[in-house]
C-alpha cells in the first residue's frame, strides 16, 4: 500500500492543536473582592395629589346644574356648576319696586324745591321751607344710594352661584347631585391637581436608613419604573416614618391607587460572580477556580441576583479567589 502524503506542514498541524487547546482552557478573571450591595425593603406607596383643594358652593341654595364628572380635566376658574337661591330673585324684585318709588318721590321733592326756591325769590315763601324740601332731597338720594347697594349685594350673590374651579387638576370626586340642596361652603367637586407622587410609609427602624435623592424601584402592570426619594419627612406617627416619591411617568396612576415599591433600606459587602462563571450539575451549582495546582472545581450556593446581571455567591468562595470562566 502507498502512503497519501499530507497536504499540510507540520507546523501548521502544530499551530492549529496549541490554539484548540488554550480555546479550551478556561480564562482567568481578576482575585475576587467584596462588592457593595443595596438590600431594598418592598413596600406599597400611595397616589397622591400635590393639592387636593375642593369646590365649594358659595351660596345656599338648590344646585341646579353641575357639569363635570369624576375624572374630567378642568382648568383654573372654570364654571363647574351652578347654585340657585330663588328668595335672591324676590329680594331682587323688590329692591326694584323700592326704587322706583323712592325715584318717584325725590323726583316730586325736586319739583317743589324748585317752587319753593321760585316763592322765596318773589319773597312769598320763607327760606325754612326751601331747607326741609332740600334736606328731603338729600335724604331721599341717601335711600335711593342704599337700595342700589342693596341690589349690588343681590347681583354678587347671584354671580356667586357659579361654582368656579380652584385650582387645575382632574375631579376625582363629585358628592353633589343637581337638584340636591346644598348650604355654603359645601363641597360640590373635589379636583386633584399640581401633579402626582407616591407616598411611602416605612417602619421606623429604617428612618435613619432613608435618604433623600435614593433610587427606588416601581413595579407596575406595566413594568418597572425608577422613582427618586424627593422628601423624607422627620414625624413619626404610630411608629412608622413618611417619605415622598417623585416619578416622571406617573401619569396614568390612579388618586389614591398603592403600587409596590422597592425601597433602599440598608447596603453590605457581598461576593458576586458573572452569571456564566456558574455550572449547575446534578442540581449542585460549580465554579472552578485557579489555583497553585491547577483549576479546581468547587460547589457554591447562589444568592439574589444582582441588577448588572451578576449574581451573589452567599457560600463557597471568598475574597482573592481567582474565578475562571
Amino acid at each position: 500500500m502507498f502512503r497519501v502524503p499530507s497536504r499540510l506542514p507540520r507546523a501548521a498541524v502544530v499551530a492549529g492543536a496549541l490554539v484548540a487547546l488554550v480555546s479550551a482552557v478556561p480564562a482567568l478573571a481578576a482575585p475576587l473582592a467584596p462588592t457593595t450591595i443595596v438590600e431594598t425593603k418592598a413596600v406599597y406607596g400611595t397616589v397622591e395629589a400635590r393639592e387636593r383643594a375642593p369646590a365649594r358652593a358659595r351660596i345656599g341654595g338648590t344646585l341646579v346644574s353641575r357639569d363635570v364628572e369624576e375624572g374630567d380635566l378642568v382648568e383654573r376658574g372654570q364654571a363647574i356648576g351652578r347654585v340657585v337661591d330663588e328668595k335672591i330673585a324676590l329680594q331682587r324684585d323688590a329692591l326694584e319696586a323700592r326704587l322706583r318709588s323712592l325715584a318717584a318721590e325725590r323726583d316730586n321733592a325736586r319739583t317743589e324745591l324748585g317752587r319753593a326756591e321760585e316763592l322765596v325769590s318773589r319773597g312769598v315763601s320763607t327760606q325754612q321751607r326751601v331747607d326741609q324740601l332740600r334736606t328731603q332731597v338729600q335724604v331721599l338720594d341717601g335711600q335711593i344710594a342704599a337700595a342700589e347697594a342693596e341690589r349690588a349685594v343681590l347681583d354678587q350673590q347671584t354671580t356667586e352661584g357659579t361654582i368656579l374651579a380652584p385650582i387645575a387638576g382632574r375631579v376625582v370626586s363629585a358628592p353633589a347631585t343637581p337638584g340636591s340642596v346644598v348650604m355654603p361652603g359645601e363641597t360640590v367637586v373635589t379636583i386633584a391637581g399640581g401633579g402626582l407622587f407616591l407616598r411611602l410609609s416605612l417602619p421606623e427602624r429604617h428612618a435613619d436608613l432613608l435618604e433623600e435623592g435614593a433610587s427606588v424601584a416601581i413595579s407596575t402592570s406595566e413594568g418597572t419604573h425608577e422613582g427618586v426619594i424627593a422628601k423624607v419627612y422627620p414625624l413619626i406617627e404610630n411608629g412608622r416614618v413618611q417619605a415622598d416619591v417623585e416619578i416622571a411617568d406617573i401619569g396614568g396612576f390612579f388618586v389614591g391607587g398603592r403600587t409596590l415599591v422597592e425601597v433602599p433600606v440598608a447596603t453590605r459587602e457581598a461576593i458576586a460572580i458573572p452569571v456564566d462563571a456558574v455550572e449547575t450539575r446534578g442540581g449542585l451549582d460549580f465554579v472552578t477556580l485557579a489555583g497553585p495546582d491547577g483549576p479546581r472545581e468547587v460547589v457554591v450556593l447562589l444568592g439574589a441576583r444582582l441588577p448588572d446581571g451578576a449574581v451573589e455567591i452567599v457560600s463557597g468562595l471568598r475574597a482573592g479567589d481567582e474565578v475562571m470562566q
